[in-house]
């Protein structure tokens, strides 16, 4: 099949409604920070596994590359169509079964929002241990293919010990299904694991098994105003102390203030403080667990002010101020760097990152925020996009990041925003191991081409 024919045949497999071409691609021809953007061949929009693997087949056919893409929440452009690839957009896949609260799982559809089977879990008294800002839009399929971590892996872990079970059509349209949702299955390979995470490079994940847990009937949150950030990572030592330690955030006074002159959250202090940490706690007993944080609060040193809320409305505006720093921040298109370090080291990281920015992107200055229990730093830098086009500023921080021991992306993935610098997280070893496997299952670089491994 020549690529001139591909558009009638996919019309063919999933109707004419569901390609999209010309004007109508607007919305998925870029990421969600507007920086990775490419004029797609085509959108398709599949309604079912049957209909992916034709799509994939077709593509394969034609010479045409697909990108899967689902909510497009994605920071570092895996899901955004390089120019001429056909996106199989997974958003008609959206159905999300009822728990089964025996064996605490539950199945989704690669489409369904984040929010969707959060809801569909609480209605029968289970949580998903995973949670986003972006939760409304981020899709399943997303969140599995990019191993999302968010804010409850301090008790949780990431994405990757939430996936009991997946299906996924591969280059050659083969469908590999590990739907059983068995938590102790050792039967060869583990490609379930293998799938997740691969930012789309491998396979497309169109459903998903989920382990859930119960739904604790208490939580509550404490919000602390530190002197510093040496401060903050003691108060980490304390939290983990707290039974059902839930969430642990930060964010400093550069990003306190962006949220709240923008209107978007209400300071919870009189007077600002260098750095928050915000935490949150569950368990069976409002009080015990109000109780624990307290005590790890009354003993934090470098305090200049806390606040503790129990009801939902009262935690939701201690929270309000650290989930809106992503919307702000976009407004600002800023170069965005999530990357890990070891707690002992944050403070280290973060009082050099200043001078590094500094020496590569002159007058821009760092807003620092992120998951603290994991030193996961989501480092955001407006204006620094002009000093960016040749990744000078990403390559100086990335090279901090590596010498100090930590991690070039923490939870976004590497995508196409960093996959020049994946030897800073990589060995050789491991580059050519990835190589390999990417090269056994997609040998004619149908999904994803030049999406996490650099250039040959």
């Amino acid at each position: 099949m020549s690529a001139d024919d591909l558009l009638p045949h996919l019309r063919a497999i999933v109707g004419d409604q569901h390609v999209l071409t010309g004007g109508l691609v607007a919305g998925y021809d870029r990421d969600w920070t507007g920086r990775w953007r490419g004029w797609p061949r085509a959108v398709v929009r599949p309604g079912s596994t049957g209909e992916v693997r034709a799509v994939v087949l077709a593509c394969a056919a034609a010479g045409v590359p697909v990108v899967p893409q689902g909510g497009n929440t994605g920071l570092v452009g895996a899901a955004a169509p390089a120019d001429g690839e056909v996106v199989l957009s997974t958003l008609r896949l959206r159905a999300v079964d009822p728990p089964d609260p025996a064996g605490g799982t539950i199945e989704s559809g690669a489409g369904a929002t984040l929010a969707s089977v959060q809801e569909t879990a609480r209605a029968s008294g289970l949580e998903l241990g995973v949670d986003l800002a972006s939760r409304g839009t981020a899709t399943i399929g997303g969140v599995v293919a990019t191993n999302a971590g968010g804010a409850r892996v301090v008790r949780h872990g990431t994405t990757r010990t939430q996936v009991l079970g997946l299906e996924a059509v591969l280059a050659d349209g083969s469908v590999v299904t590990r739907m059983n949702g068995l938590p102790k299955d050792n039967t060869g390979y583990d490609l379930v694991q293998l799938l997740v995470g691969s930012e789309g490079t491998l396979g497309v994940v169109t459903r998903v098994v989920l382990r859930l847990a119960p739904r604790p009937p208490a939580r509550a949150a404490a919000l602390l105003a530190l002197d510093d950030v040496p401060s903050a990572v003691g108060v980490v030592r304390r939290l983990r102390a707290v039974p059902g330690l839930d969430a642990v955030e930060f964010y400093t006074a550069a990003g306190h203030e962006l949220v709240a002159g923008a209107g978007r959250a209400r300071p919870a202090f009189a007077a600002a403080a260098p750095v928050y940490v915000l935490a949150e706690a569950v368990g069976a007993d409002a009080d015990e667990v109000t109780e624990a944080l307290a005590a790890a609060v009354d003993e934090a040193v470098g305090l200049q002010d806390a606040a503790l809320a129990t009801g939902e409305s009262d935690r939701a505006r201690l929270w309000a101020m650290r989930e809106s720093h992503t919307e702000v921040l976009a407004r600002l298109e800023p170069v965005k760097l999530d990357i890990a370090v070891p707690l002992p080291v944050l403070a280290e990281f973060l009082d050099r990152l200043d001078d590094v920015v500094a020496a590569t992107a002159p007058g821009v200055t760092p807003v620092p925020f992120g998951h603290l229990a994991e030193g996961n730093v989501h480092v955001n830098l407006p204006g620094a996009r002009p000093f960016d086009e040749a990744g000078a500023v990403t390559e100086a921080v990335l090279t901090l990041v590596a010498e100090l021991g930590g991690s070039i992306s923490a939870e976004h993935g590497i995508g196409r925003a960093k996959r020049r610098w994946l030897h800073l997280g990589r060995s050789a070893a491991d580059i050519a191991a990835m190589r390999a496997i990417k090269g056994a299952l997609d040998p004619a670089g149908v999904l994803s081409p030049g999406r996490v491994l650099p250039d040959a």
